[in-house]
């Protein structure tokens, strides 16, 4: 494989242990990079490691240092670093099992596929997915990676495990902070339908390639542009979002979701007439008319 393992070691279960290799599952999207330019010479800026009182310094010469008070810090150097020593150093030990549904959203910070390290490590691993997969349970374990110590999740996907770094509770902002102002009375029954239905109209399959960042799209135009220009200002057009309504927000609200629904009902009654009959039987004369033609 290619790429460079994020992380190697074992994943223990009991008496079990299963030599693994843990890779990053998601990679950097399309993205615009600037450099900051000195604009007067046009040459691009460059920042040095300064000490105040000795100017700038060699790189070989940085050490860490925790400051323990004011001014004052105990060093350390990349050895003494790892020379700590931690069991999820080298194991990923899975201490409880959950269900997927009991992981808040706000916990899940990135994926990574976890893979196993030979063919002698793929029947054990095949078995814990399975059984992940049978019981829909996530398996939680702490990892220690890059100086820190994460809490992760392990869950089946596919053909394979994938391992969710988690935040730990003190990462996470309570959400009452935020909600507490917002009301709990129930909404109108008849808002409420509409919503609903206007779900329903527009609702499918997720599927991420139907995405795109317009934003960069725009970006690479004005730099192309600006490219042309030959130094010259260039401003993109940009449509600016129209005027808020005022009055009440339940009939604007209500307007707003009827005209939406009435919209995507016109839309699919338009392409109802347009669209060719399909293996229309021919129209049978009335059994009267038939009855006379016979007689005469």
């Amino acid at each position: 494989m290619a790429a460079r393992a994020y992380w190697k070691g074992q994943i223990r279960l009991a008496l079990v242990s299963i030599p693994v290799e843990i890779y990053a599952a998601t990679k950097s999207g399309a993205a615009i990079s600037f450099r900051q330019i000195h604009e007067p010479s046009g040459k691009p800026i460059k920042y040095e490691k300064v000490v105040p009182g000795i100017g700038p310094i060699d790189t070989d010469d940085i050490v860490k240092g925790y400051e323990t008070s004011k001014g004052n810090y105990v060093l350390l150097d990349e050895e003494e670093i790892e020379a700590v020593k931690l069991d999820s150093k080298r194991t990923l030990e899975l201490l409880q099992f959950v269900d997927a549904g009991d992981i808040d959203i706000l916990y899940y910070a990135k994926p990574y596929y976890v893979v196993p390290a030979d063919e002698l490590a793929e029947e054990a691993y095949i078995v814990l997915r399975e059984a992940l997969k049978r019981t829909k349970k996530v398996g939680l374990g702490q990892l220690s990676v890059r100086g820190q110590e994460q809490l992760v999740g392990l869950r089946p996907c596919g053909k394979g495990l994938v391992l969710e770094v988690l935040r730990y509770s003190d990462e996470v902002n309570k959400a009452a902070n935020y909600f507490r102002d917002v009301g709990n009375s129930k909404p109108d029954a008849d808002l409420l339908d509409l919503a609903e239905t206007l779900i329903d109209k527009k609702s499918g399959k997720f599927d991420a390639s139907d995405y795109h960042n317009h934003y960069v799209d725009a970006l690479k135009r004005v730099i192309a542009k600006k490219a042309k220009a030959k130094g010259k200002r260039v401003l993109e057009d940009v449509e600016e979002p129209g005027p808020v309504s005022g009055g009440s927000n339940v009939i604007d609200l209500m307007a707003a979701l009827k005209a939406s629904v009435d919209g995507k009902k016109k839309a699919a009654a338009g392409r109802a007439k347009t669209a060719p009959a399909k293996n229309t039987p021919a129209k049978k004369a009335p059994a009267k008319k038939t009855a006379e033609r016979k007689r005469a």
